[in-house]
């Protein structure tokens, strides 16, 4: 066993951080490694024949089911085709296997399940398998969700991270953190003049319309667990490039900043389930900020920092004081099961 690691699983081993990263790369990857797996992005490309597919699942185990702005059936739905869209796949088929819990009510399930629908119906795709399985009471919390999806890579695609390079911008399709504190306020029934709402939404209908009027497009990637700042550590991790964030761009609601400094939580570390994360070409970085804000769900997209080549491997931030300072790895369990 290596030296540093835990003996059993610890609730930050799911933080999507520092813990996420070595169990996965120590122990998933080094058992299972393939030319499919081991790129670890968030779906796998493969081809078909002659046409080429990007392959997806996760699980979410949210607590409380229901929180503003959507519940564990829309996380679900919209887990799962972020994580093709961010690949620029069309979603075409999606699986969902059911983990319920004796005594969970119809009604609830019922909820949740014309919410998976309302999602299906928006993106135009459709849930063509699933699975139920039901333990004994005290088995687990209520209802845990896995998806699994299927996207074409038919249409205009980001190039790839191989592709990012010093002078690229970083853009972000709106408001971060609102997921997150949203399910924190609705867990501990935390109650604020301006309600904070999940930005939970399925972003293929924004992405399309970006890679089909846009230029430049090198990488992109919905920052959930973990946040903002985990996933740009992700890309510039053994990179010959850094990344330098702008606090004063980066779009953060008062209630979210407010309620986050209440609870001496970093907004950067606090999942989102609506937005994505784009590096794209200097030259063309302004006119994907219009495509992005030409959409109802990149209207409050901003350029929130650059790629440089100094220091590499690096995400910094340059705060309001003129200062920097280090964006590393979450190293612990910021807020578990919020997605």
């Amino acid at each position: 066993m290596h030296p540093s690691r835990p003996p059993e699983i610890l609730l930050a081993h799911g933080s999507g951080g520092r813990l996420t990263h070595e169990l996965v790369r120590s122990l998933f990857v080094r058992l299972l490694d393939n030319p499919a797996l081991s790129p670890l992005e968030d779906a796998a490309c493969l081809a078909v024949g002659a046409s080429r597919i990007a392959f997806t699942t996760d699980s979410f185990v949210v607590s409380p089911v229901f929180f503003p702005g959507g519940d564990l059936g829309k996380l679900a739905v919209c887990g799962t085709v972020n994580d093709l869209a961010v690949m620029g796949a069309r979603p075409i088929a999606l699986s969902a296997g059911f983990l319920l819990e004796e005594g969970l009510s119809i009604e609830r399930l019922e909820r949740l399940v014309l919410s998976m629908r309302g999602v299906c119906d928006e993106v135009g795709v459709a849930i063509v398998t699933g699975d139920t399985k039901v333990v004994e009471r005290g088995g687990l919390d209520q209802v845990f969700v896995n998806t699994a999806g299927v996207g074409l890579l038919d249409g205009p695609l980001p190039e790839g991270a191989g592709a990012v390079r010093p002078g690229d911008r970083i853009l972000v399709s709106g408001p971060i953190a609102d997921h997150g504190m949203a399910v924190l306020s609705a867990r501990n029934d935390l109650r604020f003049d301006t309600p904070i709402e999940s930005d939970c939404a399925p972003l293929w209908p924004v992405i399309e319309h970006l890679l089909e009027g846009s230029r430049g497009i090198r990488w992109m990637r919905d920052p959930t667990r973990g946040g903002v700042a985990t996933t740009l550590n992700e890309l510039v991790a053994g990179r010959p490039f850094g990344i330098e964030l702008v606090e004063t761009e980066i779009p953060i609601r008062p209630s979210v900043a407010a309620l986050a400094e209440i609870l001496g939580i970093d907004p950067l570390y606090v999942a989102c389930e609506g937005r994505v994360l784009i590096a794209v070409a200097a030259e063309h970085a302004d006119a994907a900020l219009v495509r992005l804000r030409e959409h109802r769900l990149g209207l409050g997209s901003e350029s929130i920092g650059e790629v440089l080549a100094d220091p590499p491997g690096r995400l910094t931030l340059r705060t309001r004081g003129g200062g920097r300072r280090v964006l590393d790895l979450l190293s612990g369990e910021q807020l578990p099961r919020i997605c």
